[in-house]
């Protein structure tokens, strides 16, 4: 499989910190920025991207900014991947197996699906529903598990004074 782009962990992060915002507020993209040491241009067009997936909602004005466009439930860990990096197949079969001394002159021989490729397929469809199967609730469950509580209090603290 190909390597996931590094846009995916930011909107991920970012996916995580907006689940945990007051009802109605929103944060900034420069604030999201400055929370995970991120330009925010860079960041910006990660969150561009997930607002034309629907994932997260654009807030317009000077107290705008983003929040979750539906409950963390309902936004699952593929839809953020895919909104970052696409849905196109991560393996790409070129049909090597057509070239060099070992190809076929009979073109019946390739009616059938490579069977590498059918293998790489059955395996990146196993992973997409992996992440099909968990939501933003299950990354809020985990960090309420797994963040030490001077971080959780670091980052509520950033988030309770940027946060409009």
């Amino acid at each position: 499989m190909r390597r996931l782009g590094d846009g995916v962990e930011a909107a991920l992060h970012c996916a995580l910190v907006l689940a945990g915002l007051d009802e109605g507020k929103v944060l900034s993209g420069k604030s999201l920025a400055e929370l995970h040491g991120l330009s925010e241009s860079y960041l910006l067009k990660h969150l561009r991207a997930l607002t034309e997936a629907g994932v997260v909602e654009a807030i317009p004005g000077p107290r705008g900014g983003y929040r979750l466009a539906r409950s963390p439930a309902e936004i699952t860990l593929l839809q953020i991947v895919e909104a970052i990096d696409g849905r196109e197949p991560a393996f790409t079969c070129r049909e090597i197996r057509r070239r060099g001394p070992g190809k076929s002159k009979d073109p019946c021989v390739y009616k059938a699906d490579c069977f590498i490729k059918s293998r790489m397929l059955a395996a990146e469809k196993l992973w997409r529903d992996a992440l099909r199967a968990q939501t933003v609730t299950d990354l809020v469950e985990d960090g309420r598990r797994l963040i030490d509580a001077e971080n959780k209090r670091a980052v509520a603290t950033f988030v309770a004074k940027a946060q409009r």
